[in-house]
């Protein structure tokens, strides 16, 4: 089915007198497909809430055209906090500015969290660098991430310097270099911090890669933690403890039955299985766990949340799809 171009808000119970059971997807169910409008317990107008989670793409390295490369933006108010830079990430916020995500302009994409160096998570960021600004950004892109960060977006740039360099010397009324990243190699802790938000990084084990974050935003109305991608981890679990979005990868247990045995090595070290999950929320308790850059290998979005209820969770859980917002 293709994705609506409306897209959803869909929120978890915030009132502590509503059961989580009423407001969870049903066992075998799957809240917020694209195109729906769901208040899931939120009173008032969903767009009343501060604090947005964007799914800008939801996509894996497979060529799925439904999901585009993995970006998240966390949207306060006028201000846009983008994690990772999946490909097409600036055409993606436009799709979700037309949708109704005022604030995702191209001049406001100025801030990236990047959980980890894979491809598919940064083959956007010449993107980020450079389109943005020739749109005329005001400033720098601010490019937080893992030791290599550095070396990556310098050797974008200089990729890129034929184009640069006709920018700024041709005919084009550009005079500005804000297609430069100023990088941030970071540790785990506080990252990031101004009037509107709190970024936290966490160290999470993606199987062979020396460094790889999760990421803790806190606004003035909402906590999100987002996993990136990871072996289960309890550090996720505590870092949210509650909070309103848990936003985590996952994979189709059922489906790894049958994938070949060097891929099933390489999935269960790098990558969490709807069955790890369903433990891990059941510890982390969010108000809404949303899956994201799903491993479907054949299964749905359905199949994902029914796996996750069999393993034994009952909080509310959605599958997420491009353009869905939270």
């Amino acid at each position: 089915m293709r994705v609506s171009r409306r897209l959803l808000f869909v929120f978890a119970a915030v009132a502590l007198s509503i059961p989580a059971a009423r407001t969870a997807a049903g066992p075998g169910s799957n809240v917020g497909k694209p195109g729906d409008v769901s208040h899931a317990g939120q009173s008032g107008d969903a767009g009343n809430l501060r604090t947005k989670v964007v799914l800008l793409g939801t996509g894996t390295p497979n060529d799925d055209p439904e999901r585009w490369g993995p970006a998240v933006a966390v949207v306060v108010e006028s201000q846009v906090y983008l994690v990772d830079a999946g490909v097409g990430v600036v055409r993606r916020a436009a799709a979700a500015r037309a949708a109704g995500v005022k604030a995702l302009t191209a001049t406001s994409l100025n801030r990236v969290f990047l959980t980890h160096l894979h491809s598919d998570h940064t083959l956007g960021l010449p993107d980020l660098m450079l389109s943005p600004w020739v749109l005329e950004r005001k400033a720098p892109l601010d490019v937080f991430g893992p030791a290599g960060t550095a070396d990556m977006a310098s050797h974008i740039e200089a990729a890129w310097r034929d184009d640069i360099a006709m920018r700024l010397y041709g005919l084009e009324p550009q005079r500005t270099r804000n297609y430069r990243a100023v990088v941030h190699e970071i540790k785990p802790g506080r990252v990031y911090e101004d009037d509107h938000v709190k970024v936290d990084a966490i160290a999470v084990t993606h199987g062979s890669w020396p460094e790889a974050f999760a990421y803790r935003f806190q606004t003035s109305d909402r906590t999100i933690v987002l996993s990136g991608d990871t072996r289960p981890n309890d550090a996720i679990a505590a870092a949210c403890n509650g909070c309103d979005v848990l936003m985590h990868e996952v994979y189709s247990a059922e489906k790894f039955k049958i994938r070949p045995p060097e891929w099933q090595r390489y999935h269960a070290a790098f990558h969490t299985s709807t069955i790890e999950l369903a433990a891990l929320a059941a510890k982390a308790r969010p108000r809404v766990l949303v899956l994201y850059h799903q491993l479907f290998w054949g299964a749905t979005d359905e199949d994902l949340v029914k796996e996750i209820r069999a393993a034994g969770y009952q909080g509310a859980v959605m599958s997420g799809q491009d353009l869905h917002v939270y």
